[in-house]
């Protein structure tokens, strides 16, 4: 358990061409870079992630070096006691990736294909001490305003708006047509905006999380799109989660608002887009799964956290930065290296996890939504969009079936997430339902769309991130920086919330 012999000072700043000169490197895309380091990026690992992560484990054990695109060296984490160390660390390890050595000389600049990941922003994932606490307050308070019960309404009426659009056809792609649209559209009624944008910041969002080369054009038209959003907010305050921000004690920014919505918006989107899918592939692809949910000794709720633990919907996150030398995993962490979280592999730390055939319902010592100071407090959130919405589409498909086999399913990879394709489906057709105000009612009789999960603790949210770059355009009302919301749509919202809350 070595570190390769590296001709630079790992993980320093390397000799030679700097990260993305063509001279950088003879082999850009195999497995090994400088000084032997295994690559992150490339064909092994778009193809194999999870073997690549486990060669890594048997080679170095918990922390090991390797390098991010362009040859850029970090530490990933491994283990699962070593993960936990450095989320509860913040004395010593810090998301504020004005620390990373790379970042300070000038090595790493805005054009590296993964800025949008790690650069620093105005908020409370990359802020520390008191400013953290300040910011992270804020957003907790928010998230204590959303009303769950309300939300689950809400993504049910979603679900089943989704399933009435394919639902007499008698098979559909419920990636593309249910799992890529679920979670954005439930996040758009809770920050306020209206769901005209559905498509089109679905599409800014994958490119953006991609890293791709248009990465930054997404992540700009997404800011602009919610940069005048909160000067509407501001100037005509709503019922929703950016006015909540804006109110706060804590007196944010615009940009400060702006940027923790983009914060909760893509990690909320990307997170509950793939855990959605994961369980929907689970129960297709499983007998014992699906024999498990139609028996009553699995709950949809369960089998969400099952799904957490097995194929998390991040896989990695990236940064973390050192603000002092430190061990860790038997490794010397000098000040101002990267490490990068790995999820899913920690997950499968066989310290922690021995037998991956284990049933792991009831345990939420996974990873999938980070620890310390940086876990996610809008876990409750990604969870209740992911059971209601499997929930919902299951009670109107009983009779779904995958409609090709297994081993024909593929996913587009990334650093940070492995994104189902497709999953095509087939089922008997069904005939829309009526989706009125009706959901909302309390104490109606129960039909075939309301739900059976229960609702989980309300709690408070955290961290996250498409070919040519999507275009974007603003609300086609807004005219400058604080125009109104035309009544008829600030009214449609009003209505939604009082639906949602049974009014």
């Amino acid at each position: 358990m070595t570190t390769p012999q590296a001709p630079h000072s790992f993980p320093g700043t390397p000799a030679g061409p700097p990260p993305g000169c063509p001279a950088h490197g003879a082999d850009p895309v195999g497995p090994f870079g400088a000084g032997g380091l295994r690559r992150l990026y490339g064909p092994e690992a778009e193809r194999d992630a999870p073997g690549l992560f486990e060669k890594l484990r048997a080679e170095h054990g918990p922390v090991a070096p390797a390098l991010l695109h362009d040859d850029v060296p970090i530490w990933v984490v491994l283990g699962h006691s070593e993960n936990l160390h450095m989320l509860r660390t913040h004395s010593v390890y810090t998301r504020n990736s004005r620390r990373w050595r790379l970042v300070q000389d000038g090595t790493l600049g805005p054009d590296y294909p993964l800025t949008p990941l790690f650069a620093w922003q105005p908020i409370c994932s990359f802020a520390e001490g008191a400013e953290r606490e300040r910011l992270r307050g804020a957003v907790n308070n928010a998230m204590k305003q959303i009303d769950y019960r309300g939300v689950r309404r809400a993504i049910n009426r979603h679900s089943n708006r989704l399933v009435n659009e394919f639902g007499q056809d008698g098979r559909a792609d419920l990636v593309s047509q249910f799992t890529d649209h679920l979670p954005m559209l439930v996040m758009l009624d809770v920050l306020g905006l209206p769901e005209e944008y559905n498509e089109q910041m679905v599409d800014a969002a994958r490119d953006m999380l991609q890293g791709t080369e248009t990465a930054n054009a997404s992540n700009a038209a997404i800011m602009g799109i919610l940069e005048r959003h909160v000067a509407r907010r501001r100037a005509q305050p709503d019922d929703d989660f950016t006015s909540s921000l804006l109110e706060d004690e804590a007196r944010l920014t615009d940009d400060e608002v702006a940027q923790h919505l983009r914060l909760v918006l893509i990690a909320a989107y990307e997170a509950t887009s793939n855990l959605t899918a994961n369980v929907l592939r689970m129960v297709l692809t499983d007998p014992r799964f699906r024999a498990q949910l139609n028996g009553g000794q699995m709950t949809v709720p369960e089998a969400v956290e099952q799904t957490l633990w097995d194929q998390p919907p991040f896989s990695n996150m990236l940064g973390y930065f050192a603000v002092q030398d430190a061990e860790l995993g038997g490794q010397q962490i000098k000040k101002g290296d990267a490490l990068l979280l790995n999820i899913a592999a920690a997950n499968v730390d066989p310290v922690v996890r021995p037998d991956l055939e284990a049933n792991m319902q009831g345990n939420r010592a996974h990873l999938a939504f980070g620890g310390g100071v940086y876990e996610c407090p809008g876990d409750d959130l990604g969870r209740a969009i992911a059971d209601t919405g499997v929930d919902a589409l299951l009670m109107r498909l009983p009779d779904v079936e995958l409609a090709v086999p297994e081993t024909d399913l593929h996913w587009t990879n990334s650093l940070i997430s492995s994104h189902l394709k497709e999953l095509p489906v087939v089922f008997s057709p069904r005939q829309p339902l009526e989706i009125s105000s009706s959901p909302g009612q309390t104490g109606a009789s129960r039909t075939d769309w309301e739900i059976s999960s229960p609702a989980p603790r309300p709690q408070a949210a955290g961290p996250i991130p498409p070919q040519a770059a999507p275009h974007v355009p603003g609300p086609p009302a807004a005219e400058g920086p604080v125009a109104t919301v035309p009544a008829q749509r600030r009214g449609a919202w009003r209505r939604l919330v009082e639906w949602v809350r049974g009014g």
